[in-house]
């Protein structure tokens, strides 16, 4: 399929990825790590979106923020773990775009418009946090292990943070499939299943040299590629929050019976109880306003740019994205709890699988920590303090 040119057709391709993704969906998520959604993923690579965000000058349309986030919204309403596996691959993109060389950009981006993807091997186990790294690259080989690598598993090129000779942070891009390159399928997660982002172990992988970037340097000055990375996770927790309230919505009409209690206070049917009424119309409320949140924060990011003019630019934006983010983790959870209190105990049977939509909100939302995130819009509000320069923000 062609590459989406305009936002518009971002949006249509989004919308047709998310018809074919959604009738598997529950499958998926009861399949975890022990099934590869290959017929997904195949779908996703071929839908044109993988280069959406590819600058005109590399051949791609260009297209920016607002336009990623509501096609990131709209896959994860259909498929959350779906919508997570290429976050880290639009990060990837932005990356190249400030700190590759003109020849790795061509190179690469060559290899995004033809539908292959990006995943990532940029966090650890083991340490004291997870960008406590102890992979190395030495004499152009690296060697480490890596966790939480969403996306390595069927990609076909992996980025790779490491420490070079001199402890400084690097970025490697090495295909999947090179020698000494092994993925494996350890992910046991209540939610987001099927991203299978489990352990990746590099042992002696050559690197070629244009294919490594100095990563540390991307965050030596202001920058906004945490910030649109992080546009990204927000999108999904947004589009959870969707979904969730749309199965109570159509529950509601189409399964669910009134308590006892209210049937004596008059309900006939579920949506009738004063008390449903209520929790669904404030629930609603808070979906949108996450929904109104996230694309102000995407609005923000774009009139920023990649390259924000000054430090103060950079905070805002990523203060943006950090309120759209905890608001929308919080809103997600609340609504895949809620659909239970307003459906009843019916719907909680296992045949529905609507507990998948808390579970998958729980799990990504603590990606980051939210507290932090208030923590540094308050310390910016209140005392003119900047928010850190890195990526998890």
């Amino acid at each position: 399929m062609p590459v989406p040119q305009t936002h518009d057709e971002a949006v249509a391709a989004a919308h047709r990825l998310a018809a074919e993704l959604a009738p598997g969906a529950i499958q998926r998520d009861r399949d975890g790590a022990t099934v590869i959604p290959s017929d997904a993923l195949a779908a996703l690579d071929a839908s044109g979106l993988l280069a959406i965000t590819i600058p005109v000058a590399g051949g791609g349309p260009g297209l920016g923020p607002r336009t990623l986030a509501e096609v990131a919204r709209i896959i994860a309403a259909a498929d959350p773990s779906i919508a997570q596996v290429p976050q880290a691959h639009f990060l990837l993109v932005d990356v190249l775009v400030l700190h590759g060389s003109a020849e790795t950009r061509k190179r690469l981006f060559g290899e995004v418009l033809a539908g292959r993807r990006f995943g990532n091997a940029l966090a650890e186990r083991g340490g004291k946090h997870a960008q406590d790294l102890r992979t190395k690259i030495s004499a152009g080989r690296l060697d480490g292990v890596k966790y939480y690598t969403t996306g390595a598993l069927t990609s076909a090129w992996i980025a790779v943070s490491a420490l070079d000779e001199q402890g400084r942070l690097v970025l490697a891009f090495v295909a999947r499939d090179a020698e000494g390159v092994a993925v494996d399928s350890d992910w046991d997660m209540v939610g987001q299943r099927a991203t299978i982002s489990g352990t990746a172990t590099f042992t002696g992988v050559p690197v070629e040299p244009g294919l490594r970037i100095d990563y540390a340097h991307a965050y030596e000055q202001p920058q906004q590629l945490g910030a649109r990375a992080q546009l990204y996770h927000a999108a999904i927790e947004v589009g959870i929050a969707g979904a969730a309230l749309e199965e109570s919505r159509s529950y509601l009409r189409t399964k669910a019976r009134p308590s006892t209690e209210a049937v004596r206070a008059g309900a006939s049917i579920a949506a009738d109880d004063p008390h449903v009424r209520h929790r669904y119309g404030r629930l609603v409320t808070r979906v949108r306003a996450a929904e109104a949140l996230l694309d102000s924060a995407a609005r923000t990011l774009e009139a920023i740019t990649l390259t924000p003019a000054d430090a103060d630019a950079a905070a805002r934006g990523s203060l943006a994205v950090a309120a759209a983010k905890a608001f929308g983790s919080e809103v997600a959870v609340e609504a895949g709890s809620e659909v239970f209190q307003l459906c009843g105990t019916s719907s909680a049977a296992a045949k529905y699988d609507l507990d998948r939509h808390w579970r998958n909100a729980r799990t990504h939302s603590v990606h980051d920590p939210l507290d932090w995130k208030y923590h540094h819009i308050a310390a910016y509000e209140l005392a003119d303090v900047l928010p850190p320069n890195h990526g998890q923000l």
